[in-house]
C-alpha cells in the first residue's frame, strides 16, 4: 500500500516532465507541490534501489487519467506489483542484515577494548557502564517512575538524542524502557551520573529504529535526577 502510494502521489511531476525537454519551471503552487512530492518519491526509488522506465511509467498513468484499456490485464498489473513489493521488501531486508552484522561486528571490537579502561565495568549481560558520578538517593524499582537526563550516541560519536538539548528530562516507569536502561537503572541512585554501553541485545537489535542503524552499540550519559 505504501509503494502504491508513492506512485500515486508523484503522479503530477512525472507526468509533466518526462516528455518535455524544456527546463521545468515551478509557476504556482501546485508545481511546487507537485514537484516536491516527485523529488521524494525519487528518492524513495533511489533508496530502495528500484529502477523505472519513466516513459512506460507515465504511459500507464496517462492511459489510466483517459480511461484507456491498459496494455496488461489488471490480474496481470497486481501480480507484477505484488512482485515488485516483495523483491523490493527482500532486498531491504538483504540490506539490513548486511548492515546490523557489520554494526554488531564493530560493536563487538569496541565493547572488548572499552572493557579494558579505568573505571568501566561489565555485567554478565556484556552491559558496561562506567560511574562519572554517584548520587546518595534512593534506587528505582522496577515499576517506580524516574525522571532522567540524558545523551545518547553511537560508537563513531554521532549524537541521536539529547534530552539536555531539549531543555527537558525525560520522565518514564522504570520498566518501559528499552533492556539496557532495564537493567542499569536499579543500580543507580539519584544523583548519580552513569555512562552506559548497551550492546545491541539489549537494545534495538538488528532492526535499529530512527536514526539508529540496524546492530548499533549504544552509548548513553544517563543522569538519574528523581524517583517520583
Amino acid at each position: 500500500m505504501k509503494y502504491l502510494l508513492a506512485f500515486i502521489l508523484s503522479v503530477s511531476l512525472l507526468f509533466s516532465v518526462c516528455f518535455a525537454d524544456e527546463k521545468l519551471e515551478l509557476k504556482d503552487q501546485k508545481d511546487k507541490e507537485s514537484y516536491s512530492l516527485g523529488y521524494r518519491f525519487g528518492e524513495s526509488l533511489k533508496a530502495q534501489h528500484l529502477e523505472l522506465n519513466l516513459k512506460a511509467y507515465t504511459s500507464g498513468i496517462k492511459d489510466s487519467l483517459e480511461k484507456k484499456s491498459p496494455l496488461l490485464s489488471q490480474d496481470e498489473i497486481n501480480k507484477i506489483i505484488s512482485e515488485v513489493q516483495a523483491r523490493t521488501m527482500a532486498a531491504r531486508q538483504r540490506e539490513l542484515k548486511e548492515m546490523a552484522e557489520k554494526n554488531m561486528a564493530l560493536g563487538k571490537a569496541f565493547m572488548e577494548e572499552n572493557g579494558k579502561k579505568e573505571g568501566v565495568k561489565t555485567l554478565p549481560s556484556g552491559l558496561q557502564y562506567k560511574v562519572l558520578s554517584e548520587g546518595s538517593g534512593k534506587t528505582p524499582k522496577e515499576t517506580d517512575e524516574v525522571m532522567a537526563h540524558y545523551k545518547g550516541s553511537l560508537i563513531d560519536g554521532k549524537e541521536f538524542d539529547n534530552s539536555y538539548t531539549r531543555g527537558t528530562p525525560l520522565v518514564f516507569r522504570a520498566d518501559r524502557i528499552m533492556e539496557g536502561w532495564k537493567e542499569v537503572l536499579p543500580l543507580m541512585k539519584e544523583g548519580s551520573k552513569w555512562q552506559v554501553f548497551i550492546p545491541p541485545q539489549l537494545a534495538y537489535g538488528e532492526q535499529g529504529v530512527g536514526p539508529i542503524p540496524p546492530g548499533s552499540t549504544l552509548i548513553f550519559e544517563i543522569e538519574l535526577i528523581a524517583i517520583k
